[in-house]
């Protein structure tokens, strides 16, 4: 045990600074809040789905939809059902078993539909990919090659600045 306290001491408080009350901040969440209106006529419902991933990028995702970085405060909520999602989240290179899943999920996506690629293996194969395609026996190598692809967030995994990022980029592209 003291062992533990002595490290903790040691190594200190490791977290991301907080962020600094800004008004450039809130005019922005403000102007996204009304971006989301205007193209999906309410909040944004984001459905994520895992190809085939290590969970690495699931685990920034969730970091994400914590009160930290407030995605319900802006409008933006996780829901259980592809019909009821206007955004797909995509981590991992498409497992073959995975692939006939990943378009019915994206067909019972309604319009308008975004995609937004999280992570390396997502994007381009990441270490699945030693010849870049990323394709083999037992994957369809990255998203694109499954289903058409707005934005790509790559990192190993990426941070949630990142992917909040990536979300925002989709919804001003949309």
């Amino acid at each position: 045990m003291y062992q533990i306290l002595k490290q903790i001491v040691k190594t200190g408080i490791k977290t991301e600074t907080p962020p600094q009350s800004d008004e450039s901040l809130r005019l922005l969440e403000q102007r996204l809040q009304q971006d989301i209106l205007n193209v999906f006529g309410g909040a944004l419902a984001i459905r994520m789905v895992d190809a085939g991933s290590c969970n690495g990028c699931e685990l920034e995702i969730h970091a994400v939809n914590n009160a930290y970085y407030n995605l319900e405060g802006m409008g933006i909520k996780f829901v259980a059902s592809p019909r009821h999602a206007d955004l797909l989240l995509v981590t991992g290179p498409v497992s073959r078993h995975m692939e006939v899943a990943l378009k019915r999920t994206y067909d019972a996506v309604p319009e308008p539909k975004l995609v937004v690629a999280i992570g390396e293996c997502a994007c381009d194969g990441g270490i699945f990919s030693p010849e870049g395609a990323g394709e083999s026996y037992a994957t369809c190598g990255k998203v694109a090659n499954v289903i058409p692809v707005d934005v790509a967030v790559p990192g190993c995994p990426p941070t949630p600045t990142a992917i909040l990022q990536g979300i925002l980029t989709a919804i001003r592209t949309a």
